[in-house]
């Protein structure tokens, strides 16, 4: 039973955020209805005490959670990408959350190794460094393969970080439940669903085999991209609470100074990470959600080493050709096209009215246009486009959101190199290819294309299909009416990119 274990987290939770002066910060960023404020006082006030002081040079909300442990931290990080659930203020707050905490042992690191893959140390690694890295969930070692000679790095999970996880994350979810029973007017906050988002990306980070997949698979995704690469993965010396992977040497993307003075242009260098986030994000649907210059160098031969991919986002090709149109909309001004898009996709509810949404999205798009061209962000045109559909009832979509949050921080990346750049006139070229790809002529003759592949391998069996419909709709010997929808439905398939998707919707049909 972990009832007892839960109250007394939710104290010292409680007490910790008064006692750092945080209780009021979170308050008003989630706009708590006075029942979940008199809760959370309750919870925190009488046991101040009991709550752990922090670092007094560091912001209230995170020093607060910095000092209740890695889950918080990471709570911390993750509501950091959800400003539609903190607020702007508080989002920006946690995004100096720092994960850096004590190590554990070189001794502890290397049992951990042993235990994961079944054999020496001795007898994988010539060299086996201490921890040059750690972090909350993980920490990092460098080390030298026996084979081959070459240095790689080696991530490892912290002894019995899983359990002191699901501990607190069972804490979180008691929280959420309190909040739902008790103060109903906060559910509108949606504490369930961001405990739920939460426990998703952390049983992610816990299996260091699904970050290595994802690392493979932007690898797979990006091996032609100039002037990029990624350390491949030694998938012989991985598992489940270890990774190891090619080392990455460099310059820290973080320090202009080294920059300089390795002969690196960093007007390149800014344009060049920003197009490459939009190529992966718009081409791929796939892409490294945590971009900042932590986890970005600069190799010796100018190419840019991205590394921890812990935390990635996707984007369906629906959505990303939706995306594209309502961004070439924004680019032409047409106000009135992009709120059709919108309507066209089911974002907003058929019942709004699709002149005042334009006249809303005028007002979001015609500021960012007008102002300085080296002031131009495209984070801060998808930031106040969200605004404005959740006022229409759009609800919130998560992975936009990560998109948009990513947008901001590597347009803060290419900023620190170089401070002049025009975000718009290197993203146009990334931009309006993809939308030259996703929309119009050559766009639907790739939908035909592979619509053609589905009825080659479907084809034959339609006919059945249709037949099955109709006899489940109770019609064993469908009339011409139902004949001549067969044929119609089979048409739209044929003309349209939609393939099965299309029709499973058009069942209903029958």
């Amino acid at each position: 039973m972990r009832g007892p274990h839960n109250i007394w987290r939710l104290i010292r939770t409680g007490a910790t955020l008064e006692r750092t002066g945080a209780m009021n910060v979170v308050l008003d960023a989630f706009d708590a209805p006075p029942t979940l404020r008199f809760i959370a006082h309750a919870l925190g006030k009488p046991f101040m005490w009991l709550g752990y002081k922090g670092d007094p040079s560091v912001p209230p909300a995170p020093r607060a959670l910095t000092a209740l442990g890695p889950a918080y931290i990471k709570f911390g990080q993750v509501l950091s990408t959800r400003p539609d659930v903190v607020g702007d203020e508080l989002a920006v707050q946690l995004r100096v959350l720092q994960d850096k905490l004590p190590p554990f042992s070189v001794e502890e690191a290397k049992a951990e190794v042993e235990r994961e893959l079944g054999q020496p140390v001795s007898d994988m690694f010539s060299e086996f460094s201490g921890p040059i890295a750690a972090a909350s969930i993980a920490q990092v070692h460098k080390a030298k393969l026996k084979t081959t000679g070459e240095d790689v790095a080696v991530k490892i999970l912290r002894p019995g970080i899983e359990r002191a996880f699901s501990k607190d994350v069972d804490a979180f979810y008691f929280a959420a439940r309190i909040v739902d029973i008790f103060a109903p007017g906060a559910r509108r906050l949606r504490p369930m669903e961001v405990i739920e988002h939460f426990d998703g990306v952390v049983q992610g980070e816990l299996d260091l085999r699904l970050e290595s997949s994802s690392a493979s698979e932007f690898a797979a995704n990006t091996e032609k991209d100039e002037g990029f690469e990624l350390p491949p993965i030694k998938w012989e010396y991985s598992a489940r609470r270890v990774m190891t992977l090619g080392w990455a040497d460099g310059v820290s993307m973080g320090d202009n100074d080294a920059i300089d003075g390795a002969g690196h242009d960093r007007q390149v260098l800014g344009e060049r990470v920003l197009q490459l986030f939009l190529s992966h994000a718009l081409r791929d649907g796939f892409f490294h959600a945590d971009m900042h210059q932590g986890n970005l160098k600069v190799a010796p031969n100018g190419n840019i080493i991205a590394y921890d991919f812990g935390i990635m986002g996707h984007i369906d090709e629906y959505t990303r050709r939706v995306y594209a149109e309502i961004l070439f909309g924004f680019i032409r001004k047409d106000y009135k096209r992009v709120a059709e898009v919108h309507f066209e996709a089911g974002y907003v509810p058929a019942d709004k009215n699709v002149d005042e949404f334009a006249r809303a999205l005028r007002a979001v798009g015609e500021p960012i246009f007008g102002m300085n061209a080296t002031n131009i962000s495209m984070g801060r045109l998808l930031s106040y486009l969200f605004e404005v559909t959740e006022r229409f009832g759009m609800e919130t979509r998560t992975e936009l959101i990560l998109l948009q949050r990513t947008m901001v921080v590597v347009e803060g990346v290419a900023r620190s190199l170089n401070p002049d750049i025009n975000i718009w006139q290197v993203a146009n070229p990334i931009v309006t290819s993809y939308i030259g790809k996703s929309i119009g002529p050559k766009a639907m003759l790739s939908d035909l294309a592979k619509t053609a592949r589905v009825l080659g391998r479907f084809g034959p069996r339609l006919p059945g299909l249709v037949e099955a419909a109709l006899i489940k709709q109770g019609n064993p010997e469908p009339p011409k009416r139902q004949t001549f929808w067969r044929w119609i439905v089979l048409t739209a398939i044929v003309s349209s990119g939609a393939g099965i998707g299309l029709w499973t919707a058009a069942q209903s049909l029958f």
